[in-house]
C-alpha cells in the first residue's frame, strides 16, 4: 500500500506551487481569464500524483454532486469535476501498473475480479466487430476508467480499515447534499410525480438513476444507524441519513428502486437468519415452478391492471404490474423486445458496446410502440443490465454480467459468515445489500455507464473482494485501523 502511493520529493511541490502562482499572474495581466483553468489543472495533476489515495477519496466525495456539461460545438459531454479527475487518475494508475509490472495478485486473481475482467475483455473484443466502432470505443474507455479507479484502486485503499468507513461516509454526505437540493426543488412543485422526474437535475440526469443510487445507500445508512456499534453521534448521524434517504427514495417515484429495496431487505433477513442453502434452493425452485405454471394467469392479471403512474403513492405502487396501459412499463417492454430481436440477428458478438440506443429503432414493431416511442429510436438504452449486453455483446456479454452478479452475492455471503470482526461483518452485509438493490434494479434499468452508479457498484464490489482476501480469519491484520 505505502509503495503504491509513495510521496514525491518536496522540491517538486515547491516547483509546482511556484509555476501555479506564475501562470496565474501572467494570465491575469494579459486578461486571458480562461487561461486560469490551466493552473488549476496543473494543481489537480499535482494532487493526483502526490496523494493518489486522497485524490480517489475526493472523487468519491465529488461524484454525487458532479454536474453534466455538454459542448454543442464539439459534441462532447462529461461530468464536472469527476470525469477529468477520473481520466487523470486512470492514466497515472495504468502508467504505474505498467512501470511496476504487476498489481496486487490477491485482488486480480479473485473470482469476482476475473469475472469483471472477462466482461471487460469481451466488451473490447466486440468493439472490433461493432456496428459503430467509435461509439463502442468511447463506451469501453469509460468502463475502463470506472473499473481502474472505483474497483482496482479502491481495492488498495480498502486495505486500510479506516478508509473503508471514509468511503461510505464521504459518498453518503455528498449524496445527502444532492438530496436536500432535490427535496427543496420538489417542494416548490408540491412533490408531484411529474416534477419528480427532473428536480434532481443538474446533479442527476433524471429520477431513475437518482432512485437507483439512493436505494444502494439506504441499506448502508440502515446498518450505520441501527446495527453498527460506533459512538452515539455517528449513530444519530446514520439515523438522520437513513430517514433522509428513505424519504428521498419515496419521492423519487422510482418504482424499480422501491422493489429493489424490498428484495434487498428480504435477502438480508435470509442471510442474517442463516437460512440453509438447500432451503433457499428449494424455495427458488418452488417460485420458478409457480411462475411457469401460473404464467398465463399472471399475465392476464397484469393486463387487467389499468392503474397508471400517479402522484398518489399507493396508486403508483399498484401501477408496477400494469402492462396494459402504463406507458413507462409498455415502453420498457418495447425496448426489451427490440433488444431480443437484435440478439437474434447477431447472437455471438452483438451490435457493439453502447450501440443499442442508436440501433434499436428499426427493430421496433408498430404494434408495440407507445406514445413516447420514436421512429428514430433515440430515447435511450435497453433499460436492463442483462438484456442490453445481450443485444450489444451477444450471449457471452449477458452471461458475463450474470457471472458477476452470482459471484458477487456468493462472495458477500461467504465474507459475512466467515468474518470474525463484528463491525466488518456489518460493513460486508451493508455492501452486499447495496449491491443486491442495484442488480435487482438492473432487471429494469442500466446505469453503469454513469459515474454516480459506477462508483458505489464497483466500490462495494472491491470491498467484498478485499474483505475476502485480507480480512477473513485475520482480525489482527497489520493494515487494519480502527
Amino acid at each position: 500500500m505505502r509503495s503504491f502511493f509513495r510521496n514525491t520529493d518536496d522540491r517538486i511541490i515547491a516547483f509546482v506551487g511556484g509555476l501555479f502562482s506564475l501562470l496565474n499572474v501572467v494570465f491575469i495581466l494579459t486578461e486571458n481569464f480562461w487561461g486560469l483553468i490551466i493552473p488549476f489543472a496543473l494543481a489537480l495533476v499535482a494532487f493526483i500524483v502526490l496523494s493518489l489515495d486522497k485524490a480517489v477519496l475526493f472523487l468519491v466525495l465529488a461524484t454525487p454532486v458532479s454536474v453534466f456539461y455538454y459542448n454543442e460545438d464539439m459534441h462532447i459531454g462529461f461530468s464536472i469535476p469527476t470525469e477529468p479527475i477520473l481520466f487523470g487518475i486512470t492514466l497515472l494508475f495504468l502508467v504505474k501498473v505498467l512501470y511496476m509490472g504487476n498489481f496486487d495478485p490477491k485482488v486480480v486473481t479473485h473470482p469476482l475480479s476475473l469475472a469483471i475482467l472477462f466482461n471487460l475483455m469481451w466488451m473490447i473484443m466486440t468493439t472490433f466487430t461493432s456496428e459503430m466502432p467509435f461509439v463502442s470505443v468511447k463506451y469501453v474507455v469509460a468502463r475502463i476508467w470506472f473499473l481502474s479507479v472505483f474497483f482496482f484502486l479502491m481495492s488498495q485503499i480498502f486495505r486500510s480499515r479506516k478508509k473503508i468507513n471514509h468511503f461510505f461516509w464521504l459518498f453518503m454526505i455528498s449524496l445527502s447534499i444532492a438530496v436536500l437540493y432535490t427535496l427543496y426543488m420538489h417542494y416548490q412543485f408540491d412533490f408531484t410525480r411529474q416534477a419528480g422526474t427532473w428536480v434532481m437535475f443538474p446533479f442527476f440526469k433524471e429520477h431513475t438513476v437518482y432512485g437507483a443510487v439512493l436505494a444502494m445507500y439506504v441499506p448502508i445508512a440502515f446498518v450505520f444507524a441501527f446495527l453498527y456499534k460506533h459512538n452515539l453521534n455517528l449513530r444519530v448521524l446514520g439515523f438522520v441519513f437513513f430517514c433522509l434517504l428513505s424519504v428521498a427514495v419515496i419521492f423519487s417515484f422510482t418504482r424499480a428502486a422501491w422493489v429493489s429495496l424490498v428484495i434487498s431487505f428480504v435477502a438480508m433477513l435470509l442471510i442474517v437468519l442463516r437460512v440453509r442453502k438447500e432451503v433457499l434452493l428449494s424455495m427458488g425452485v418452488v417460485v420458478v415452478l409457480f411462475l411457469v405454471y401460473s404464467r398465463n394467469d399472471l399475465i392476464n392479471m397484469f393486463e387487467q391492471n389499468e392503474q397508471v403512474s400517479s402522484d398518489n403513492l399507493t396508486e403508483h405502487v399498484e401501477s408496477i404490474s400494469n402492462i396494459s396501459s402504463d406507458v413507462s412499463n409498455l415502453e420498457r417492454i418495447n425496448r426489451w423486445k427490440s433488444a431480443l430481436r437484435m440478439f437474434k440477428e447477431r447472437p455471438v458478438f452483438g451490435f457493439g458496446p453502447g450501440t443499442y440506443m442508436f440501433q434499436y429503432a428499426s427493430y421496433q414493431k408498430p404494434s408495440e410502440k407507445t406514445i413516447i416511442s420514436t421512429n428514430a429510436g433515440d430515447l435511450g438504452n435497453a433499460h436492463s443490465e442483462y438484456i442490453g449486453p445481450l443485444a450489444e455483446s451477444g450471449i457471452l456479454g449477458m452471461l458475463s454480467v450474470l457471472a458477476i452478479v452470482v459471484i458477487t452475492i456468493l462472495t458477500g455471503i461467504r465474507v459475512y459468515y466467515k468474518l470474525e470482526d463484528e463491525k466488518l461483518k456489518l460493513i460486508a452485509l451493508a455492501a452486499l445489500m447495496g449491491l443486491i438493490t442495484y442488480w435487482s434494479h438492473g432487471f429494469l434499468n442500466n446505469f453503469l455507464d454513469m459515474d454516480k452508479a459506477a462508483c458505489p457498484v464497483w466500490g462495494f464490489s472491491a470491498l467484498l473482494v478485499v474483505l475476502d482476501r485480507y480480512y477473513i480469519k485475520k482480525p489482527d491484520n497489520p493494515n487494519s485501523e480502527d
